[in-house]
């Protein structure tokens, strides 16, 4: 009989190396995850515009506190890096990309262009409302 060897029978988190396709791809579906419940408040919102003023105020001066803003960026953020990721994903199922510099440059253009869409839109957004 042979000795038994003590290793795993598949490669495993201690082996690979993380890169950034890996992390980004973890955070897609994390923030796949977040826009689930960011989409509770998208709701809550619209069910109060259509319920009347007192329930919109309430919904508005949620949004409008500090805690609000950061949901509402984070959910902005989500939504526009989902966005970018699902491009990606595209390419990829499109059969493009694979090749280690294109893939680098794919990864590196979601997280970017996640980001800077998610600025644009806010300060968009403070220009058009006024800084409210």
């Amino acid at each position: 009989m042979t000795a038994r060897t003590e290793r795993p029978l598949s490669p495993h988190l201690q082996i690979y190396r993380v890169t950034l396709t890996m992390a980004l791809s973890i955070v897609h579906r994390a923030t796949g995850i977040a826009l689930y419940f960011g989409t509770l408040l998208l709701a809550w919102w619209l069910i109060a515009a259509a319920s009347g003023p007192g329930a919109y105020a309430n919904v508005q001066a949620f949004t409008g506190s500090i805690i609000g803003k950061l949901i509402v960026f984070g959910y902005t953020w989500s939504l526009m890096h989902h966005l970018c990721s699902g491009i990606r994903y595209f390419f990829w199922d499109l059969g493009y990309g694979f090749k280690p510099n294109e893939r680098e440059a794919l990864t590196w253009g979601a997280l970017i262009a996640g980001i800077s869409l998610t600025v644009l839109i806010w300060i968009i957004a403070y220009t058009v409302g006024g800084g409210r």
